[in-house]
């Protein structure tokens, strides 16, 4: 037995380093990395003498604090590109915010006898007018005081929201889905008013297969009880399956036809591709002004506003718009 304590004592002897001598024992090779806990940390920080230069978070740990998100929307200003052809709140008699608030009307009538808070805005083939039906839609319900509206562009294929309302892409909805940025970053609020825009984001390669992540449908889903209306602007039914998939996550579906460009047999294949029995109905585009126009601005051009503000009766109007509606 003392032999073997005098070899442990022996060996112990010889592994010590000499006093003085600064010189670390050599490390041991593992097989493998010593296993370090990853811990959060913002963009741009140090930790431990090493700066970081991606952000490590979960953005979808936001979805629980939806409403403060809401609430602290970054503000961005009114200004729409010249011609997107938006309802122009300063003028509510033009005969275009005429028939979207009559849109309003049946969405909001249909609203109290059935569950309908998120709304897919598509069509049968592009240049039909779904993203211009969209927008007036989402700024027509907007105008309601007790109404909260988000707009979400899910075209992600050609985006137009972001072009609209002159903003920057990104960050939006791809970046939210990828898990790049969190949902306080990618809403958007206009100005003071009660319309609120998800832009599509950076470009993607597989719009299909972030549309089917559990994060796009458990987000609609919450969105749904914070906002009188969700609309989402989506491709075409016809070159795309993005529209259908998005379909069967929400309330209702709109068809947006063309007159001229639209064929019965691309309608018909449209709503036959849709998986679920949602279409709420069809919005006709392009129509002419003919006489249905012409008597709008009979009718609403009887009593008009004096120079001074009056609110009186202009006299002569009346044979005015007649002579108007007459030769249109």
């Amino acid at each position: 037995m003392s032999r073997v304590h005098d070899a442990l004592r022996k060996a112990g002897q010889e592994n010590t380093p000499a006093k003085g001598n600064a010189a670390r024992s050599p490390r041991i090779p593992t097989s493998e990395p010593p296993r370090v806990d990853a811990v959060p940390v913002e963009e741009g920080t140090v930790q431990d003498g090493i700066a970081t230069a991606t952000l490590v978070r979960d953005p979808y740990v936001g979805l629980e604090n939806l409403e403060a998100c809401i609430q602290s929307a970054q503000r961005i200003p009114f200004n729409p590109l010249g011609d997107a052809l938006l309802v122009n709140p300063d003028k509510p008699r033009d005969a275009p915010a005429e028939e979207f608030r009559s849109l309003r009307t049946r969405l909001n009538h249909m609203q109290t006898v059935q569950p309908l808070h998120t709304l897919v805005v598509t069509s049968a083939s592009p240049a039909e007018g779904k993203s211009f039906t969209a927008a007036n839609l989402a700024l027509t319900q907007a105008q309601l005081a007790e109404h909260r509206v988000l707009l979400v562009d899910f075209d992600f294929r050609r985006p137009t929201v972001d072009k609209v309302f002159q903003i920057p892409i990104a960050p939006g909805m791809t970046n939210y889905l990828q898990g790049t940025a969190p949902f306080s970053e990618v809403i958007r609020r206009v100005g003071d008013s009660n319309l609120y825009l998800i832009t599509a984001g950076d470009p993607v390669t597989n719009p299909l297969e972030l549309l089917n992540l559990k994060e796009c449908a458990s987000l609609l889903a919450e969105v749904r009880s914070h906002f009188d209306w969700v609309i989402l602007d989506s491709p075409p039914l016809l070159f795309a399956a993005d529209g259908n998939l998005l379909a069967t996550m929400c309330d209702g579906t709109i068809l947006v036809v063309r007159i001229g460009t639209t064929t019965f047999d691309s309608v018909s294949r449209a709503l036959q591709s849709l998986c679920e029995n949602n279409v709420l109905g069809i919005v006709v585009n392009g129509a002419r002004r003919g006489e249905l126009y012409s008597k709008y601005n009979y009718y609403h051009d009887y009593y008009t506003y004096g120079a001074d503000g009056d609110g009186k009766e202009e006299p002569g109007r009346e044979l005015e718009a007649d002579t108007v509606a007459s030769n249109s």
